[in-house]
């Protein structure tokens, strides 16, 4: 018998709801709690999830109706299945006097700024533009949040924060904690990532509605410079803007390997997994790669880490990265530096990935093989060639004011190449809409703290010091092992250090790096230190809390000005 979808009562005030889109259409086949229509109340906009399986039979709101909470919205059954008379007489189509219309005309398209792209460069540029005063409009073709939202750094931080505390349940004997059990439940671990990922896009969703910005659901292209095509389905609408800025973010690269292509999975496929794999080969040493290897491992797999150049986390500090290492070969996971994956031998249930290090080849048996080898900037389908935008495949050219070579468009975030975060994206979408608007504005975007979310956590911002010997600077380093930290010893985690580069003329700090627990929030200080230009007695001689680890980075810096108080 079809079972009813009601309108939801989602606060303790909320009386009604307008149904704003729906995700899915009559004959659509629906999972229980996917996402079937999306509702909005006085305060927010949330997605509706299907009570149970089966086919959306039939729609009773049309869209843009205001439906009264508990009442019938829509019918979920069999396919074909007929509702009976008195489900029919039950159900009353909603009267259109309780649907707000909304005449669409020429002026209601045309926008001071349109952002493509809803990731957290171009929600936030959208965001600040609307606060700005300019009549904002924002694309996006998939959900709010964009990749680091939905497929990057927040889904992958929920399950990193699981893996943490199956680390400290597996080593509570050394605590004086015995006789300690536990199971864990994949399928409640992947319910709780989803459940912080949905709150937040819907978050981003409440923002953006604060905000006034109109968010339109389709894929964007350029028709000219100043005005955007947008598709969704079989409707098409033309948006008309003064300033546009394109923040499409990036992809993940895809290599050719012989074999296997069925085993083979990207960060995508590797959240969304349902069972924890036995075994994994994961091809790319670089944050993803490091972070991924740390929540298979601490989940029981048996983990292999491939890398092509010398060090895990390329470009980072290469002490930091050896320690890092050091503690993934500790926790179980093999490492093969200097190495390739060439081939993969399909089998059932095994795989075989061969792996060249140094002329010689090693076989592998793996369930899965996990390509963690970069991103690219995502430009497909936007036409840059009709905006006569420039562009090659490292990501779209801009200036320092992050304006393209046409004169009303910019381009923030990933799709530009460099450097590819989401804070720093977020940071570029502010800067972009102050200069689209006239503002000259100047924000440094060169102090960009780079995070990895490994056990324990690695940040660094500025040179490291294989950079300042290059650059023939005359340096010097200090550093502060964690095993000298009462915090860090009391927490049961002392492994690491904090280091610091700096001039050794004036004391201006040059570059910090740390690995230790919370290093990620650690590094923070040092971005702010180095954005004010302070020294390392300016970090010495300011008061740090007792006990905590920001100690550490005290420190150093005493380390640094030849007055070190706790260090050995």
């Amino acid at each position: 018998m079809a079972e009813k979808v009601i309108m939801p009562q989602l606060g303790l005030t909320m009386k009604e709801g307008k149904l704003v889109h729906w995700i899915k259409k009559v004959g659509d086949e629906v999972k229980k709690d996917e996402p079937i229509a999306e509702i909005e109340s006085d305060k927010a906009t949330f997605e509706l999830e299907a009570p149970v399986g089966g086919t959306l039979i039939k729609i009773v709101a049309q869209e843009g109706s205001i439906v009264p909470i508990t009442d019938t919205i829509a019918y979920i059954g069999e396919p074909g299945e007929e509702l009976q008379d008195n489900i029919i007489k039950e159900s009353v189509e909603i009267e259109s006097s309780k649907i707000e219309q909304k005449n669409i005309d020429k002026e209601d398209t045309d926008c001071d700024v349109l952002v493509i792209g809803g990731g957290p460069g171009g929600y936030v540029a959208a965001i600040h533009a609307s606060q700005l005063g300019a009549k904002t409009k924002l694309i996006e073709k998939d959900k709010l949040g964009g990749t680091c939202l939905n497929r990057g750094c927040i889904p992958t931080k929920a399950l990193l924060h699981t893996t943490e505390i199956i680390k400290k349940f597996k080593n509570a004997e050394s605590y004086g904690i015995k006789n300690v059990e536990f199971k864990v439940d994949y399928a409640v671990i992947q319910k709780r990532k989803n459940d912080v990922v949905k709150q937040l896009r819907n978050g981003v969703q409440y923002l953006l509605k604060k905000n006034n910005v109109e968010v339109i659901k389709g894929v964007a292209s350029f028709k000219d410079k100043n005005t955007v095509l947008v598709k969704e389905n079989d409707t098409e609408r033309t948006i008309t803007s003064e300033k546009v800025i394109i923040a499409t973010g990036s992809e993940a690269v895809k290599i050719n390997i012989p074999g296997g292509n069925n085993s083979i999975i990207t960060s995508n496929e590797a959240l969304e997994l349902e069972e924890i794999p036995a075994e994994i080969v994961i091809v790319g040493g670089g944050a993803i790669g490091v972070e991924f290897a740390t929540i298979f491992s601490n989940m029981g797999s048996k983990v292999s880490l491939v890398e092509m150049l010398p060090q895990l986390l390329p470009g980072m500090d290469s002490e930091i990265a050896l320690i890092l290492e050091n503690e993934l070969k500790q926790n179980g996971i093999d490492i093969y530096t200097n190495a390739k994956l060439t081939e993969i031998k399909e089998g059932k249930p095994q795989n075989i990935a061969v792996v060249n290090q140094q002329n010689k080849n090693i076989e592998i048996k793996t369930e899965k093989i996990l390509l963690a080898v970069g991103r690219k900037p995502y430009l497909a389908g936007l036409n840059l060639g009709k905006a006569n935008v420039n562009y090659d495949n490292k990501g779209i050219k801009v200036d320092e004011q992050l304006k393209t070579n046409v004169d009303n468009i910019y381009a923030i975030g990933d799709v530009i190449g460099g450097i590819l975060l989401a804070h720093l994206a977020s940071a570029q979408g502010i800067k972009a809409v102050e200069n689209a608007l006239g503002k000259n504005s100047y924000q440094n975007t060169d102090i960009v703290p780079a995070c990895i979310y490994t056990n324990p956590e690695v940040a660094g911002v500025g040179l490291t010091e294989e950079e300042a010997k290059k650059q023939g600077l005359n340096y010097k380093v200090s550093k502060f092992p964690l095993k000298s930290s009462g915090k860090a010893l009391a927490i049961g985690n002392n492994s690491g250090l904090v280091k610091i580069l700096s001039d050794k003329k004036y004391g201006e700090i040059l570059g910090v790096h740390i690995i230790a627990p919370r290093a990620t929030d650690l590094i923070a200080e040092a971005c702010l230190a180095m954005r004010m230009e302070g020294t390392v007695e300016e970090i010495a001689t300011t008061i740090h809390a007792h006990p905590t680890l920001a100690e550490c980075v005290a420190e150093a810096a005493h380390i640094a000005c030849g007055t070190p108080i706790h260090a050995g």
